[in-house]
Protein backbone atom coordinates (compact mmCIF):
# COMPACT_ATOMS: atom_id res chain seq x y z
CA UNK A 1 0.00 0.00 0.00
CA UNK A 2 1.42 3.33 -1.24
CA UNK A 3 0.24 6.73 0.96
CA UNK A 4 1.15 9.83 -0.81
CA UNK A 5 1.19 13.15 1.27
CA UNK A 6 0.28 15.80 -1.35
CA UNK A 7 0.90 19.38 0.14
CA UNK A 8 1.73 22.48 -1.26
CA UNK A 9 1.76 23.83 1.67
CA UNK A 10 3.95 21.28 3.26
CA UNK A 11 3.77 20.05 6.94
CA UNK A 12 6.76 20.69 9.21
CA UNK A 13 9.35 18.16 9.22
CA UNK A 14 8.40 17.20 12.96
CA UNK A 15 4.98 16.73 11.58
CA UNK A 16 6.09 14.44 8.11
CA UNK A 17 8.29 12.24 10.73
CA UNK A 18 5.62 11.25 12.73
CA UNK A 19 3.24 10.43 9.74
CA UNK A 20 5.93 8.11 8.43
CA UNK A 21 6.45 6.38 11.82
CA UNK A 22 2.97 6.02 11.78
CA UNK A 23 2.79 4.45 8.21
CA UNK A 24 5.84 2.39 7.88
CA UNK A 25 4.89 1.24 11.25
CA UNK A 26 1.77 -0.25 9.53
CA UNK A 27 4.00 -1.74 6.71
CA UNK A 28 3.12 0.82 4.08
CA UNK A 29 5.05 2.78 1.96
CA UNK A 30 4.88 7.12 1.82
CA UNK A 31 5.35 9.00 -0.42
CA UNK A 32 6.16 12.89 -0.18
CA UNK A 33 5.00 15.43 -3.20
CA UNK A 34 5.83 19.00 -1.38
CA UNK A 35 5.71 22.66 -2.71
CA UNK A 36 4.38 21.09 -6.09
CA UNK A 37 3.55 24.09 -8.97
CA UNK A 38 1.98 22.29 -11.50
CA UNK A 39 -1.86 20.26 -11.06
CA UNK A 40 -0.09 17.72 -13.64
CA UNK A 41 2.87 17.20 -10.61
CA UNK A 42 -0.16 15.36 -8.14
CA UNK A 43 -1.71 13.62 -10.91
CA UNK A 44 0.85 11.83 -11.99
CA UNK A 45 2.45 11.55 -7.74
CA UNK A 46 -1.42 10.11 -6.95
CA UNK A 47 -1.94 7.53 -9.93
CA UNK A 48 -0.43 4.47 -7.95
CA UNK A 49 -1.33 6.18 -4.62
CA UNK A 50 -3.74 4.01 -2.09
CA UNK A 51 -4.20 6.70 -0.05
CA UNK A 52 -3.47 10.32 0.63
CA UNK A 53 -3.51 13.01 2.99
CA UNK A 54 -3.63 16.71 2.16
CA UNK A 55 -3.96 19.88 3.32
CA UNK A 56 -5.71 22.69 1.31
CA UNK A 57 -4.92 21.05 -1.94
CA UNK A 58 -7.84 20.25 -4.68
CA UNK A 59 -8.60 17.17 -5.20
CA UNK A 60 -11.31 17.76 -7.92
CA UNK A 61 -13.22 15.30 -10.56
CA UNK A 62 -10.16 15.14 -13.01
CA UNK A 63 -7.15 14.15 -9.64
CA UNK A 64 -9.89 10.95 -8.62
CA UNK A 65 -10.23 10.09 -12.02
CA UNK A 66 -6.23 9.93 -12.03
CA UNK A 67 -6.06 8.04 -9.01
CA UNK A 68 -7.27 4.54 -10.07
CA UNK A 69 -6.29 2.81 -6.96
CA UNK A 70 -7.10 5.67 -4.08
CA UNK A 71 -9.08 4.51 -1.34
CA UNK A 72 -9.59 7.02 0.95
CA UNK A 73 -8.60 10.59 0.97
CA UNK A 74 -8.11 12.85 4.43
CA UNK A 75 -8.09 16.31 5.02
CA UNK A 76 -5.06 17.13 7.38
CA UNK A 77 -7.71 19.82 9.56
CA UNK A 78 -11.30 20.11 9.62
CA UNK A 79 -12.83 21.93 6.78
CA UNK A 80 -13.01 19.93 3.43
CA UNK A 81 -14.51 22.13 0.88
CA UNK A 82 -10.96 21.97 -1.11
CA UNK A 83 -12.42 18.26 -2.27
CA UNK A 84 -15.17 17.38 -4.76
CA UNK A 85 -17.37 14.97 -2.23
CA UNK A 86 -19.75 13.75 -4.80
CA UNK A 87 -17.01 12.97 -7.26
CA UNK A 88 -14.81 11.25 -4.24
CA UNK A 89 -18.28 9.16 -3.88
CA UNK A 90 -19.11 8.18 -7.37
CA UNK A 91 -15.18 6.91 -7.42
CA UNK A 92 -15.76 5.07 -4.43
CA UNK A 93 -13.10 6.66 -2.33
CA UNK A 94 -13.54 7.41 0.81
CA UNK A 95 -13.09 11.42 2.40
CA UNK A 96 -12.20 12.00 5.93
CA UNK A 97 -11.06 15.26 8.27
CA UNK A 98 -9.51 15.65 11.35
CA UNK A 99 -11.97 17.63 13.26
CA UNK A 100 -10.26 19.06 16.49
CA UNK A 101 -6.73 18.75 15.71
CA UNK A 102 -6.34 22.04 14.80
CA UNK A 103 -9.45 23.82 17.27
CA UNK A 104 -7.09 25.48 19.86
CA UNK A 105 -4.75 27.57 17.31
CA UNK A 106 -7.68 28.92 15.44
CA UNK A 107 -9.72 29.71 18.75
CA UNK A 108 -6.23 30.97 20.26
CA UNK A 109 -5.94 33.12 16.42
CA UNK A 110 -9.96 34.51 16.64
CA UNK A 111 -8.93 35.66 20.08
CA UNK A 112 -5.61 37.42 19.02
CA UNK A 113 -7.99 38.95 16.14
CA UNK A 114 -10.29 40.49 18.50
CA UNK A 115 -7.47 42.17 20.33
CA UNK A 116 -6.14 43.42 17.89
CA UNK A 117 -9.78 44.85 16.54
CA UNK A 118 -10.68 46.19 19.57
CA UNK A 119 -7.12 47.92 20.24
CA UNK A 120 -7.85 50.06 16.66
CA UNK A 121 -5.38 47.65 14.71
CA UNK A 122 -2.66 49.20 16.93
CA UNK A 123 -2.63 52.52 15.38
CA UNK A 124 -1.85 54.22 18.88
CA UNK A 125 -5.30 55.64 19.33
CA UNK A 126 -7.43 54.49 22.77
CA UNK A 127 -9.03 51.30 22.29
CA UNK A 128 -11.65 48.51 24.27
CA UNK A 129 -11.03 45.86 26.42
CA UNK A 130 -12.38 42.34 25.98
CA UNK A 131 -13.20 41.66 30.08
CA UNK A 132 -17.09 42.14 30.26
CA UNK A 133 -17.94 42.32 26.33
CA UNK A 134 -20.50 40.15 24.99
CA UNK A 135 -19.02 37.25 22.38
CA UNK A 136 -21.22 35.28 20.40
CA UNK A 137 -19.74 32.29 18.64
CA UNK A 138 -21.72 31.77 15.29
CA UNK A 139 -21.29 27.93 15.58
CA UNK A 140 -20.84 26.31 18.91
CA UNK A 141 -18.57 23.26 17.17
CA UNK A 142 -14.83 22.34 18.28
CA UNK A 143 -13.23 25.71 17.63
CA UNK A 144 -16.45 27.56 19.18
CA UNK A 145 -15.92 25.42 22.68
CA UNK A 146 -12.27 26.84 22.54
CA UNK A 147 -12.75 30.60 21.72
CA UNK A 148 -15.41 30.01 24.49
CA UNK A 149 -12.55 28.94 26.41
CA UNK A 150 -10.08 31.35 26.20
CA UNK A 151 -13.32 33.80 26.06
CA UNK A 152 -13.92 33.23 30.25
CA UNK A 153 -10.06 33.78 31.04
CA UNK A 154 -10.94 37.61 29.45
CA UNK A 155 -14.07 37.73 31.36
CA UNK A 156 -16.07 38.17 28.55
CA UNK A 157 -19.74 37.13 28.71
CA UNK A 158 -20.14 34.29 25.64
CA UNK A 159 -23.35 33.33 23.92
CA UNK A 160 -23.47 30.84 21.59
CA UNK A 161 -26.02 30.08 18.62
CA UNK A 162 -25.94 26.36 16.74
CA UNK A 163 -29.04 25.16 14.90
CA UNK A 164 -27.83 21.51 15.54
CA UNK A 165 -27.28 21.41 19.42
CA UNK A 166 -29.56 21.80 22.00
CA UNK A 167 -29.71 24.78 24.17
CA UNK A 168 -28.60 22.12 26.89
CA UNK A 169 -25.86 21.00 24.89
CA UNK A 170 -24.75 24.44 25.01
CA UNK A 171 -25.34 25.75 28.32
CA UNK A 172 -23.60 22.95 30.46
CA UNK A 173 -20.24 24.23 29.55
CA UNK A 174 -21.33 27.61 30.85
CA UNK A 175 -22.39 29.45 27.57
CA UNK A 176 -25.61 31.10 27.12
CA UNK A 177 -27.63 29.37 24.24
CA UNK A 178 -29.62 31.64 21.95
CA UNK A 179 -32.23 30.38 19.96
CA UNK A 180 -31.45 32.45 16.53
CA UNK A 181 -28.43 33.48 14.43
CA UNK A 182 -30.16 37.13 14.48
CA UNK A 183 -30.53 36.91 18.22
CA UNK A 184 -26.46 36.23 18.50
CA UNK A 185 -26.13 39.15 16.25
CA UNK A 186 -28.45 41.79 17.95
CA UNK A 187 -27.21 40.47 21.81
CA UNK A 188 -23.31 40.59 21.27
CA UNK A 189 -20.65 43.26 21.18
CA UNK A 190 -18.85 41.00 18.60
CA UNK A 191 -19.43 37.50 17.32
CA UNK A 192 -16.87 35.10 16.32
CA UNK A 193 -17.93 32.89 13.02
CA UNK A 194 -17.05 29.60 12.91
CA UNK A 195 -19.90 28.10 10.06
CA UNK A 196 -18.64 26.14 7.12
CA UNK A 197 -19.02 27.12 3.81
CA UNK A 198 -22.17 25.00 2.36
CA UNK A 199 -25.33 25.30 -0.09
CA UNK A 200 -27.28 26.51 2.96
CA UNK A 201 -24.28 29.05 4.50
CA UNK A 202 -22.72 30.92 1.57
CA UNK A 203 -23.50 34.69 1.17
CA UNK A 204 -25.49 34.03 4.60
CA UNK A 205 -23.61 36.59 6.48
CA UNK A 206 -25.85 39.46 4.82
CA UNK A 207 -25.98 43.35 5.77
CA UNK A 208 -29.27 41.77 7.44
CA UNK A 209 -27.70 39.78 9.92
CA UNK A 210 -24.32 42.27 10.50
CA UNK A 211 -26.64 45.33 11.12
CA UNK A 212 -28.06 43.67 14.08
CA UNK A 213 -24.66 44.08 15.89
CA UNK A 214 -24.89 46.98 18.40
CA UNK A 215 -23.13 50.01 17.88
CA UNK A 216 -19.33 49.48 17.96
CA UNK A 217 -19.73 45.82 16.13
CA UNK A 218 -17.13 43.06 15.42
CA UNK A 219 -17.01 40.47 13.31
CA UNK A 220 -14.12 37.70 13.15
CA UNK A 221 -13.96 35.11 10.39
CA UNK A 222 -11.64 32.52 10.70
CA UNK A 223 -14.28 30.36 8.79
CA UNK A 224 -14.58 30.92 5.36
CA UNK A 225 -14.50 33.59 2.90
CA UNK A 226 -17.37 32.19 0.92
CA UNK A 227 -19.76 32.34 3.88
CA UNK A 228 -19.48 36.21 3.74
CA UNK A 229 -22.05 38.08 1.04
CA UNK A 230 -19.16 40.40 -0.16
CA UNK A 231 -20.81 43.17 -2.32
CA UNK A 232 -23.37 43.62 1.47
CA UNK A 233 -20.25 43.63 3.69
CA UNK A 234 -18.52 46.65 1.35
CA UNK A 235 -22.54 48.66 1.53
CA UNK A 236 -22.29 47.89 5.16
CA UNK A 237 -19.03 49.22 6.24
CA UNK A 238 -20.38 52.43 3.97
CA UNK A 239 -23.23 52.54 5.83
CA UNK A 240 -21.98 52.30 9.25
CA UNK A 241 -18.57 53.70 10.20
CA UNK A 242 -18.87 51.72 13.65
CA UNK A 243 -18.30 48.48 12.48
CA UNK A 244 -15.04 46.67 12.11
CA UNK A 245 -14.40 43.29 10.54
CA UNK A 246 -11.17 41.40 10.68
CA UNK A 247 -10.97 37.98 8.89
CA UNK A 248 -8.39 35.03 8.30
CA UNK A 249 -9.68 34.46 4.70
CA UNK A 250 -9.16 37.19 2.40
CA UNK A 251 -12.15 38.53 0.85
CA UNK A 252 -12.49 38.47 -3.00
CA UNK A 253 -12.77 42.86 -1.84
CA UNK A 254 -9.67 42.50 0.29
CA UNK A 255 -8.04 45.67 -2.15
CA UNK A 256 -11.20 47.96 -1.70
CA UNK A 257 -11.81 46.98 1.78
CA UNK A 258 -7.99 47.85 2.81
CA UNK A 259 -8.20 51.40 0.48
CA UNK A 260 -11.48 52.58 2.06
CA UNK A 261 -11.53 50.97 5.67
CA UNK A 262 -8.14 50.11 6.34
CA UNK A 263 -8.83 51.74 10.21
CA UNK A 264 -11.87 48.98 10.52
CA UNK A 265 -10.83 46.03 8.25
CA UNK A 266 -7.81 43.71 8.93
CA UNK A 267 -6.76 40.17 6.87
CA UNK A 268 -4.08 38.19 7.21
CA UNK A 269 -2.21 37.53 3.73
CA UNK A 270 -2.86 33.70 3.87
CA UNK A 271 -5.23 31.44 6.33
CA UNK A 272 -3.14 31.29 9.26
CA UNK A 273 -6.01 29.34 11.73
CA UNK A 274 -3.94 26.02 11.69
CA UNK A 275 -0.39 27.52 10.66
CA UNK A 276 1.28 26.56 14.45
CA UNK A 277 3.78 24.06 14.95
CA UNK A 278 1.01 21.85 17.41
CA UNK A 279 -1.32 21.90 15.04
CA UNK A 280 0.56 21.02 11.78
CA UNK A 281 1.65 17.80 14.06
CA UNK A 282 -1.57 16.85 15.50
CA UNK A 283 -3.66 16.72 12.38
CA UNK A 284 -0.78 15.04 10.24
CA UNK A 285 -0.81 12.29 12.72
CA UNK A 286 -4.10 12.09 12.95
CA UNK A 287 -4.76 11.79 9.41
CA UNK A 288 -2.00 9.25 9.19
CA UNK A 289 -3.98 7.27 11.78
CA UNK A 290 -7.01 7.37 10.44
CA UNK A 291 -6.07 6.26 7.30
CA UNK A 292 -4.01 3.03 8.81
CA UNK A 293 -7.42 2.39 10.41
CA UNK A 294 -9.67 2.68 7.71
CA UNK A 295 -7.24 0.25 6.01
CA UNK A 296 -6.23 -2.32 8.30
CA UNK A 297 -10.04 -2.02 9.91
CA UNK A 298 -12.47 -0.33 7.60
CA UNK A 299 -13.03 2.12 10.48
CA UNK A 300 -14.56 4.95 8.96
CA UNK A 301 -15.75 7.80 11.87
CA UNK A 302 -14.53 10.42 10.24
CA UNK A 303 -15.94 9.78 6.78
CA UNK A 304 -17.55 13.08 5.37
CA UNK A 305 -18.67 12.12 2.31
CA UNK A 306 -21.61 9.21 1.21
CA UNK A 307 -20.58 6.15 0.49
Amino acid sequence: MKILIATDKPFAKIAVDGIRKEIENAGYELALLEKYTEKQQLLDAIADANAVIIRSDIIDAEVLAAAKQLKIVVRAGAGYDNVDLDAATQAGVCVMNTPGQNSNAVAELALGLAVYAVRNLYNGSSGTELLGKKLGIHAYGNVGRNVARIAKGFGMEVYAYDPFLTAEAIEKEGVKALSSAEELYSTCNMVSLHIPATAETKNSINYTLLNKLPKGGLLINTARKEVINEAELLQLFADRTDFKYVSDVMPSAHAELAEKYADRYFSTPKKMGAQTAEANINAGIAAAKQIVDFLKNGNEKFRVNNK
